[in-house]
């Protein structure tokens, strides 16, 4: 394409040469920017952007910041927009919208109670976050809790992007804690248990990350994840047992989560998963339950009388060099004499 002049939001342009294929470079880890392009501008428009973040950003990003800031609510959506799409195709712009001044208005768009002015910002401020200089300055600036609040009642994209962009900030480690008391762990939990496939999955992998930190794991033993997550297991048709099991395996390091896995029926999943699952499951589920076994006679038993030990010396036999070494100790662990214990009651098993 060659090049073209035109007025667009009352600024001239005229000679920029477009790059057709910039439009389909990478931008997201979590592949969560899934908003539109533009609902209401022409191709034209969107590619005369793109030609903007490869050859004359820097007057185009000082114009949008200005525009945040106008009291017209369009002026404010378009500067979003054009902001999210400059930062989602060029990430050498991330860092120059970020030092433009446009990290706090973005944020103050996340608290408007204009739904679709809402989402950009989250959208915006999503993009920004895939630059790591730009995390911290993010998170200091009061970004959490806008986004925990978009997270809990924003669109359905802005929900998505709410929680993949907490999982970019919970990538500092001073973020985790905060963000899971901003309030965050509940809805993540509630959005992996109702969300689409997309949502879950920005969901899970976020709660993976917060949930490194210990106060994080008890948070979400208390908003109910467990339940949530052996159902995911559970169903081989969710695509969502590998990132389930993973989460479950960063959990079952405390003990009320161990104790949530036994009450809500995980050992006879866990179980099932190491007979039939891939070798990924298989091996990821012989360390949730080597965890879950190590320190408790009871549940040593339940897992046994599921029948766990002809699968597990399959996997010994046959599984990865991981596997094969927790298979093979946890076989051991479930052959070791019980006398002395008696019977195991159920209130054991589950207390």
């Amino acid at each position: 394409m060659g090049t073209e002049g035109y007025t667009y939001m009352g600024r001239s342009l005229t000679e920029l040469r477009i790059n057709d294929d910039s439009s389909s470079s990478a931008f997201s880890d979590c592949n969560s920017d899934r908003s539109g392009e533009f609902a209401t501008a022409s191709s034209q428009t969107r590619r005369f952007l793109i030609a903007c973040a490869t050859e004359n950003s820097d007057d185009l990003i000082r114009q949008l910041v200005s525009d945040l800031h106008s009291s017209s609510i369009d002026y404010q959506k378009q500067a979003a927009m054009e902001i999210r799409l400059l930062a989602k195709n060029k990430p050498e712009n991330r860092i120059k919208i970020a030092k433009a001044g446009a990290i706090k208005p973005l944020i103050s768009l996340i608290l408007s109670p204009d739904l679709q002015l809402q989402e950009y910002g989250v959208t915006a401020i999503l993009n920004l976050s895939l630059c790591d200089e730009n995390k911290e300055v993010i998170a200091s600036s009061g970004a959490i809790k806008p986004l925990v609040r978009a997270l809990g009642a924003g669109t359905p994209t802005a929900k998505e992007n709410a929680a993949c962009a907490l999982l970019r900030l919970s990538q500092v480690e001073e973020s985790k804690a905060a963000i899971g008391r901003s309030g965050a762990i509940p809805l993540l939990v509630s959005l992996l248990e109702s969300g689409g496939f997309r949502a879950k999955k920005d969901a899970s992998t976020a709660l993976y990350s917060l949930c490194m930190v210990k106060e994080n794991k008890i948070r979400a033993v208390k908003a109910g994840i467990m339940k949530v997550l052996v159902e995911l297991m559970a169903d081989f048709e969710s695509n969502m047992v590998d990132k389930s099991a993973y989460v479950v395996s960063v959990l079952v390091a405390v003990a009320e989560a161990r104790a949530a896995l036994v009450e809500e029926g995980g050992v006879p999943v866990l179980v099932e998963i190491v007979e039939v699952g891939t070798q990924r499951q298989k091996e990821i589920v012989v360390v949730i339950l080597l965890q879950v076994c190590e320190d408790s006679v009871a549940y040593r038993t339940m897992v046994a009388r599921e029948g766990a030990i002809p699968p597990l010396v399959s996997l010994s036999q046959s599984g990865t060099n991981r596997a094969k070494q927790k298979a093979e100790k946890l076989i051991e662990l479930l052959r070791q004499p019980r006398s002395g214990y008696g019977a195991v009651r159920t209130s054991e098993v589950v207390a």
